[in-house]
């Protein structure tokens, strides 16, 4: 289906039902480091102290803009494990409305496992980017 088109959730059960495809935790790694690598490059413009994730072990930059009523996010990582987080989060939350980010939960992260496999500092940066993600919705919905 196409994400643009998508609900929040129904992008979130949709990857729920990528990941309950995968037998271990390394298959789904593998899974989260591909995810990473279709990622959409984030300009190099927008990789800037006020982008970059704080409480994250490794640089993650986030930039968001608003077109017409809708959120667009891009994002890159040095790390390539932290880089398909990300990209699962921007599949979720771009291309939607900010109340609509706002509003959402993110249960989906704890029933694909991932804060409960990755390291405590990792996991950190996970809430900061989920965060991040929200503050922007948040800046954009004043607007």
């Amino acid at each position: 289906m196409n994400s643009a088109k998508m609900t929040i959730q129904e992008i979130q059960d949709e990857i729920v039902g990528e990941f309950s495809m995968f037998d271990d935790w390394m298959q789904r790694y593998e899974y989260i480091i591909e995810l990473g690598k279709s990622l959409p490059l984030i300009d190099t413009q927008f990789k800037t102290e006020d982008n970059i994730i704080t409480g994250c072990q490794s640089k993650v930059w986030v930039h968001a803009d608003k077109t017409e009523d809708k959120i667009v996010f891009t994002a890159d990582s040095d790390a390539i494990l932290t880089k398909g987080i990300i990209a699962i989060l921007i599949r979720t939350f771009s291309n939607q409305k900010a109340k609509d980010i706002l509003e959402a939960n993110t249960d989906f992260i704890d029933e694909i496992g991932l804060k409960e496999h990755l390291s405590p500092t990792r996991a950190n940066g996970l809430v900061s980017m989920i965060k991040k993600i929200k503050m922007y919705a948040l800046v954009f919905e004043a607007m």
